[in-house]
């Protein structure tokens, strides 16, 4: 086996091939793969199960198994993000800008792709597949280091992407992936820089603080961040209710699900009375602050608990969330500035000024208005998958697809042209 300075040596010479192969080859690769997932689905569902099993055996966190799984909705959802990524326009070539200065040089701005790619991640073994197929198709090579939780799937599909490059007549060290688990391996990974051009972490806070602060690679920071709803004083309380629900349940493990929904204090009431059954249906644990928790209790609501200071720093990640009163919209941004949103954050209203004032005043990477924070997706953005959520504020923001995975190059020409 390889060392990792060793892959990721050979990682980087399969980069320039990469960079010089046609929309055409991508695309072929990337049908191909699509087609060969599905063949070997049930293969696939086998090395996931025993993930799974192994991950309940050990006692993981209900979340985490629960980022594990590999659905089937999930794993047509993988498939159909491969066939997107492969039906959009290729960034790389792109002539971003153009002009010809008084001296007679001209001059191209022009899309390029980055290089090699270093991905850690956690869990979530669909990443794999969307790594593998972003980086290609914007010309990159990649090296992977899934979490030790998913290394039955991660090594099946690893083995199938390596397989299709082969049958291609590719560099099979376009994607390469580190088999070790040890947890020393990702220092050592994060020490190559004269290889790998970026490190891009998926997964817990934990992870992207360990890269930003161990790596010798530049680190892309994303994925951590609490999500908040405000409910406005003009809200449409019925509309609003399905939103949250929606927000909160469709998947509470994702890092966009809901964390904290803030509610104007005129309608604390009237909303907390209509959201109570349909958060008691789904188990939801309320962790109520003020007036909210008032409110609350006097509707027996079940699953109810005084809420703390600290809770407002939580990512939930389960079902689970903070529910409390602001006074106004100034005072909702405040909430957000002070307690981790960088993420995905909405405002219900249906006043256009105070709508204007939380999209300018909100820090966030994805701000949205009278629509659910669980649409922070590449996938649900158009982008067919991302590598991650970028909550930085240098290169990339929000769903990392094919544009971000680019960089950009000055393509400079004259005829002999000397320099006065």
């Amino acid at each position: 086996m390889d060392n990792i300075a060793d892959i990721c040596r050979k990682a980087h010479a399969a980069s320039f091939q990469a960079a010089q192969l046609s929309t055409a080859q991508k695309n072929k690769f990337l049908l191909t793969l699509a087609a060969r997932l599905e063949a070997e689905q049930e293969e696939i569902k086998a090395a996931n199960q025993a993930d799974v099993q192994a991950a309940a055996e050990k006692g993981l966190a209900p979340a985490l198994i629960d980022r594990l799984k590999l659905t089937p909705a999930r794993f047509a959802e993988m498939v159909a993000g491969v066939r997107q990524v492969a039906a959009l326009s290729d960034p790389v070539g792109e002539i971003c800008e153009g002009h010809t200065v008084p001296s007679g040089l001209n001059i191209l701005k022009k899309r390029v792709p980055l290089g090699l790619i270093g991905v850690i991640y956690e869990a979530r073994p669909n990443v794999t597949i969307d790594i593998a197929a972003l980086c290609l198709k914007a010309g990159n090579a990649c090296v992977l280091r899934g979490g030790s939780e998913a290394i039955c799937t991660n090594l099946k599909l690893y083995q199938i992407v390596r397989e299709g490059l082969l049958k291609q007549g590719l560099d099979p060290y376009t994607v390469s992936f580190l088999k070790s688990t040890r947890r020393e391996d990702v220092m050592e990974m994060l020490q190559q820089d004269q290889y790998i051009d970026v490190i891009i972490p998926r997964g817990g806070e934990q992870l992207h603080r360990f890269c930003q602060a161990n790596s010798a690679i530049p680190v892309i920071i994303g994925g951590f961040g609490v999500s908040h709803i405000y409910a406005a004083p003009s809200a449409d309380l019925k509309k609003a209710v399905p939103l949250i629900i929606n927000a909160k349940v469709q998947k509470p493990s994702a890092c966009n699900a809901l964390d904290t929904l803030l509610i104007a204090e005129p309608v604390v009431g009237e909303l907390c009375q209509r959201l109570s059954a349909q958060l008691a249906e789904h188990h939801i644990q309320v962790h109520a602050h003020g007036s909210c928790l008032t409110a609350l209790a006097d509707l027996n609501y079940p699953y109810l608990a005084a809420g703390s200071p600290e809770d407002f720093d939580r990512e939930w990640l389960s079902p689970a969330m903070n529910i409390a009163p602001v006074r106004d919209v100034n005072a909702a941004l405040e909430h957000l500035r002070a307690h981790h949103a960088q993420h995905s954050d909405s405002i219900l209203t249906s006043d256009l000024n105070e709508a204007q004032t939380f999209v300018r005043g909100a820090p966030s990477a994805c701000v949205y208005v009278n629509a659910s924070t669980r649409f922070t997706d590449g996938g649900q953005f158009g982008l067919g998958a991302e590598v991650a959520i970028s909550t930085q504020k240098l290169h990339a923001r929000g769903p990392m697809a094919l544009t971000e995975l680019t960089t950009y190059q000055y393509v400079c020409s004259g005829d002999y042209l000397c320099r006065a």
